[in-house]
């Protein structure tokens, strides 16, 4: 009888752990790193401006008490404490938020700054989505993570929805060759690694850089004169990064048919749910382009 009750009292045992164990939030990053959390995160800072509104668009929006600079959509997170910018982070200021949970960017964060951090015990989740596709699952893990799944769900469904809608409207579009500028002195655009990339993927534009190995690289104005784009585009960055003075050389194929445009950096650079945004308004550029390279 004692043996049987023991018995028992083991399989409960074993049941309970068992539970306790399912009732933990397991989540990998995109670092590949395994995040465990014994219950949805309630005090979260955001270490970089998209991370912030990926956490406002996967419902918890309540749930950060932190950001850094430049993290000035939505609105109300404009209202929150600053710890400093996606390089340099207010450490001591930080650690007064009492924080459970770090969401942080992973190449835009200093690592030097990030480890002592993790050394003290704060959950550390790597936020870079590198394609459109990568947004809605990030947003299911954040949801999973601030425990408003229900909500990150829902928004991920939606761009998930809209996304492969501007898939099939230009599938069939002609591509156009296009030189991206991230900014103008030094002459940086990005490569084919980058999220902004896979944005002119979906509208059919090409990327004249897009085989060169660093994600932000820098490159010489006889570089693009080589590439001979159809179409610039760069990023309007407070008044940085301008194309006019590409003005200088008509031989380049976009200056002679006068096909260089500026969009919003910030629904372009971010990788969250503006994106979609900023894709369309990058899709209806090289549409009009198309209109213009056909006569």
């Amino acid at each position: 009888m004692l043996m049987k009750a023991l018995f028992t009292l083991l399989v409960l045992c074993g049941l309970a752990v068992s539970a306790a164990a399912q009732a933990t939030i397991q989540v990998r990053d995109d670092a590949g790193q395994l995040l465990v959390l014994a219950a949805p995160a309630k005090r979260v800072v955001s270490l970089a401006p998209h991370v912030t509104e990926l956490l406002f668009a996967a419902g918890g929006g309540k749930q950060v008490v932190g950001v850094v600079s430049h993290s000035d959509y939505p609105p109300e997170a404009q209202k929150l404490p600053q710890v400093g910018d996606n390089r340099q982070v207010d450490v001591e200021r930080l650690l007064a938020l009492k924080p459970d949970l770090l969401v942080v960017w992973r190449h835009g964060n200093a690592q030097r700054q990030l480890e002592p951090l993790r050394r003290l015990g704060i959950p550390l989740f790597y936020s870079e989505p590198t394609t459109l596709a990568a947004i809605p699952d990030t947003l299911i893990r954040l949801g999973s993570l601030l425990g408003t799944s229900a909500q990150a769900q829902l928004a991920a469904g939606q761009f998930s929805q809209q996304l492969d809608s501007l898939r099939r409207q230009y599938q069939q579009a002609r591509p156009v060759r296009v030189f991206y500028q991230v900014w103008d002195k030094p002459l940086y655009t990005l490569n084919g690694q980058h999220i902004v990339s896979d944005a002119l993927r979906v509208c059919g534009g090409v990327n004249v850089f897009a085989n060169l190995p660093v994600t932000a690289p820098t490159v010489t104005q006889e570089a693009v004169i080589a590439a001979n784009p159809e179409v610039m585009i760069a990023g309007d960055m407070g008044g940085r990064g301008g194309l006019d003075g590409w003005q200088r050389f008509p031989q380049l194929s976009a200056v002679r048919h006068q096909l260089l445009f500026t969009l919003d950096a910030d629904t372009l650079h971010r990788p969250g749910p503006r994106m979609l945004e900023g894709t369309r308004q990058l899709c209806a550029r090289l549409a009009q382009a198309r209109e213009v390279l056909k006569k």
